[in-house]
């Protein structure tokens, strides 16, 4: 069962920080921390796949790849969320860390928005197996979501989620949403 943590309101919309796990979340659309492959084996992609059925890996092969920084959207599965969009973050000491998970954030967020999505829940991308600092990931994601929220205020989006399995990183995206303006 997942725990609200922190809510911050921008507009029409709610941003908030979830403790839990995120195949259970009750959203339009889950973000999965893909790689470019789109081969979800192991850490959240794989829980997704296990929980959702082969479905979602299927539709992932025939998208095929994705470049670092961008987003692609396929079916859920058996999952409470109707969609999973895949969103490919930057692996550390590959360069330009920073701008490829800017980039991958708002191509979620504009993929949710031309689907009409109300509700989408995004983990801590980038900071599991491909080593991003938790600290600037809470950072990236909670002022890029801001910013297109205030920038798109007829978003079809109404909340925004970050759902964080962990206590540290959970501090972090509080952190994040304490000091947003």
């Amino acid at each position: 069962m997942a725990v609200v943590l922190a809510e911050k309101k921008i507009g029409d919309c709610v941003l908030r920080l979830v403790q839990g796990d995120i195949t259970e979340r009750p959203v339009d659309a889950i973000v999965n921390a893909a790689n470019p492959f789109l081969q979800h084996g192991g850490g959240v992609a794989g829980a997704i796949v296990r929980k959702g059925g082969e479905v979602i890996q299927e539709e992932s092969n025939r998208i095929g790849y994705l470049d670092v920084g961008k987003a692609a959207i396929t079916g859920a599965g058996s999952l409470r969320a109707r969609h999973v969009i895949h969103a490919v973050g930057p692996r550390m000491g590959e360069g330009d860390e920073d701008e490829k998970l800017v980039s991958a954030v708002r191509s979620v967020l504009e993929l949710a928005e031309d689907k009409g999505l109300q509700s989408i829940s995004l983990p801590a991308i980038s900071s599991g197996i491909f080593g991003f600092p938790k600290d600037r990931c809470a950072a990236i994601l909670v002022v890029e979501a801001a910013l297109h929220l205030r920038a798109n205020p007829a978003t079809s989006l109404k909340v925004v989620e970050f759902c964080v399995f962990d206590e540290a990183t959970a501090g972090y995206f509080s952190r994040e949403l304490n000091i947003l303006q």
